[in-house]
């Protein structure tokens, strides 16, 4: 048989480490076949290391392509001449795009085959693929809201304040908040101004739930605003131990907030809607971030902890990265592996949960009498000064409409709490009326 490589066969004389590319363009084309022990001209040399080269073939197509293409993927051997040939048939992909995952969807990770070479694919190539991955399968989309007339003012005010500006008429279009029969589908609901989805946050007297101390619901309206409320009452809770011997002086926290914020957005955006919403409790050791589904079909636990990106909810993920609340690199979780190590993580069938341990040391010294940088006094304070106190620690500079925003209030009532804690001597303003900075001082 004499082997001439064209559009859908490939001629290598020996495994190199180019197999990745050279399968991935194959996958985002229309397949085709690489058979190795053929030199450029057709002359057959063989393969001499069978098995090893089969090792590495096997390696490549398990670890080093995402998403996984073993479906796609079947090796044959092949006697001709006295000669051994390795064969690798390649359908076209069942996804609309694959790369190498050492260089992740980029134009360097994403070939495809264009005749007898394999050649990179434009950043608007990717994109466009990219989003068809999800769309056609994605039943945020397709699933009817329970809630037939919803509005989207502050999903439109997120979007206007990172420079986006989308018109009443394309607005719902270009998000995807319809499903094929003209209705507001899940996501919509997700992302309206007000609607029925609840997001529970629960703190435990104890290390189990036999005694609740505290339940607050922070759902009900845009997803977003949901987020950024659950993030300034973990910012409130993250209890800070300072020593002041030291210049400069050093913090030590509760719990490392960047790794329960990657668990809380990444139990937003990957939550299986159609089950439950997610779940945060906060116990006297830990906090527990629940989220149902468990890994995406075809997903390993190997590649979960390396991080790669497979979302549920591909459209819900380019939403909270137009107003960047996430970035699509992968490293949120890898962010808490390192931190915690894998056991935080416990992974089933139906639900991920991930369990953050608080820090022994400020937990021994929450129980004696120490002044911590966000116990800030509390005596006196009511709730809402507390959580804005607590938040000014960490954003002095915030304007008080962002403020009222973070907290859930009206601006009316940030500048009331504002004005309340001065009063109390537990903030001081420097700065100009414009430029004005606060300063926690108790």
């Amino acid at each position: 048989m004499k082997w001439m490589e064209s559009e859908q066969l490939e001629c290598k004389e020996r495994y190199t480490d180019t197999m990745a590319r050279e399968i991935v363009s194959f996958l985002n084309a229309s397949g085709g076949t690489i058979v190795i022990g053929v030199k450029d001209d057709g002359t057959l040399v063989g393969v001499d290391k069978v098995d090893e080269t089969l090792r590495k073939l096997s390696d490549v197509i398990t670890m080093q392509i995402e998403p996984n293409p073993q479906d796609e993927i079947r090796t044959e051997l092949k006697f001709e001449d006295g000669k051994t040939l390795i064969l690798i048939h390649i359908d076209k992909g069942n996804k609309n795009i694959y790369c190498q995952k050492r260089y992740g969807f980029s134009s360097t990770g994403c070939s495809i085959r264009v005749g007898t070479t394999c050649r990179e694919m434009t950043s608007e190539q990717i994109k466009i693929r990219y989003e068809r991955n999800y769309f056609d399968t994605e039943y945020m989309l397709k699933k009817r809201s329970s809630l037939a007339d919803l509005s989207f003012r502050e999903l439109k005010i997120y979007y206007a304040d990172k420079g986006f500006h989308l018109d009443d008429v394309s607005f719902e279009t270009n998000l995807n908040l319809r499903n094929p029969q003209g209705e507001y589908n899940l996501l919509a609901e997700l992302l309206a101004d007000r609607n029925y989805i609840p997001l529970i946050f629960v703190k435990f007297r104890g290390n189990d739930k036999s005694s609740i101390s505290e339940r607050n619901d922070y759902g009900c309206g845009c997803l977003i605003t949901t987020y950024h409320k659950i993030k300034t009452r973990l910012m409130a809770e993250n209890i800070c131990l300072s020593d002041t011997t030291v210049r400069p002086r050093k913090d030590r926290y509760l719990f490392d907030f960047d790794c329960v914020n990657e668990a809380v957005l990444n139990a937003l955006v990957h939550n299986d809607w159609t089950i439950t919403e997610p779940q945060i409790s906060m116990f006297s050791d830990r906090i527990e971030i629940l989220s149902h589904g468990g890994l995406m079909n075809g997903m390993t636990k190997q590649q979960f902890f390396e991080g790669i990106s497979k979302p549920r909810n591909a459209t819900l993920m380019r939403i909270f990265m137009n107003v960047d609340l996430v970035e699509h690199t992968g490293h949120g979780v890898p962010t808490i592996v390192h931190r915690y190590g894998k056991n935080v993580f416990e992974i089933e069938d139906d639900y991920i949960r991930c369990t953050i341990p608080f820090d022994r040391e400020v937990l021994e010294a929450t129980k004696k009498p120490v002044v911590s940088k966000n116990v800030v006094d509390q005596v006196g304070l009511n709730k809402t000064e507390h959580v804005l106190a607590a938040l000014l620690i960490t954003h002095p500079t915030m304007k008080t409409s962002d403020i009222a925003k973070q907290i859930g209030v009206s601006v009316r009532t940030a500048e009331r709490t504002l004005s309340s804690l001065e009063n109390k001597g537990v903030i001081l303003r420097t700065g100009t009326k414009k430029s004005a900075k606060w300063e926690v001082i108790r």
